[in-house]
């Protein structure tokens, strides 16, 4: 009996209902919003940092002003001054022109002239002759003084004169032969010519193109790379002034040339003053 009530116990009443089966809780819900604050501080979720290279400004050589039309240019304004042009197209008739040319091709006493640079002696690529009461000295190398005006330069400085209200003393002759004839990068700012000194250029027979560059500022160390430029086709009878500080801001050049090119000359009157002449 004893041994009955036993097995009653455990395998009847007095044992629990059997055990569910364990099953995992579901996430909890959390509703959509604005990320979480700290405070009054908004945390950020973390983000993957992603390396850009530096932007690099790029630098761009300006393409050259190109003036062929009559008119008054001011090409630049600095410490120095107004840096201006005044361009003259067909200042002398055509057919006229012809005829100066033909006159002065024949009978001025041009010449190839000896100057001295860093590396030693060399000759001009292009022929010259100088007029005016005193010499002419660039390069090294010295123009003598030649007051024998030939007619036809005296006719033309009267009319420059009267047209531009500037008065000359002295002419400096270039006689372009060719498409190799050239003269280099340079200005006209010799002591004898004074402060901010005004050229006349009037031109003959060929048109070729009158280069100008901005000098650099200093801290380019005199790098001509990004520096402005002028270009100006000075055709048959053509006058183009400088004035103001062109010769001081400005160098200029007509450049050998790779096509055939017919002879040209080149009128650049000036004023000398010998009283500072070195």
């Amino acid at each position: 009996m004893d041994d009955k009530r036993r097995r009653a116990r455990v395998q009847g009443g007095w044992a629990g209902p059997p055990k569910a089966a364990f099953r995992a809780a579901p996430p909890p819900v959390v509703a959509a919003g604005p990320p979480p604050r700290w405070g009054n501080e908004q945390i950020i979720p973390d983000k993957q940092f992603v390396y850009t290279e530096p932007t690099q400004v790029q630098r761009r050589v300006p393409d050259p002003q190109i003036i062929e039309k009559a008119g008054t240019y001011e090409i630049s304004t600095g410490p120095s001054g107004v840096s201006r042009l005044r361009l003259f197209p067909a200042f002398i008739d055509p057919k006229e022109a012809d005829w100066m040319f033909e006159q002065l091709h024949q009978e001025l006493p041009w010449r190839q002239k000896s100057n001295v640079g860093p590396e030693g002696p060399y000759q001009e690529p292009r022929l010259t002759c100088w007029y005016g009461e005193v010499p002419y000295t660039y390069s090294r190398s010295t123009m003598q003084a030649n007051p024998h005006w030939h007619p036809v330069l005296t006719m033309l400085k009267d009319r420059i004169e009267e047209v531009t209200g500037y008065s000359f003393n002295s002419l400096l002759c270039n006689l372009y032969r060719h498409d190799k004839d050239s003269i280099d990068w340079h200005s006209d700012n010799e002591p004898e010519l004074g402060h901010n000194p005004t050229i006349a250029s009037l031109s003959f027979g060929e048109t070729r193109i009158f280069q100008m560059r901005k000098n650099p500022p200093p801290e380019e160390h005199g790098d001509y790379t990004y520096a402005e430029h002028v270009h100006v086709p000075l055709d048959h009878g053509t006058l183009l002034i400088m004035e103001g500080s062109t010769q001081d801001d400005w160098q200029h050049r007509v450049p050998k040339e790779y096509h055939d090119r017919q002879p040209r000359i080149n009128l650049t009157f000036r004023t000398m003053f010998p009283e500072v002449r070195l």
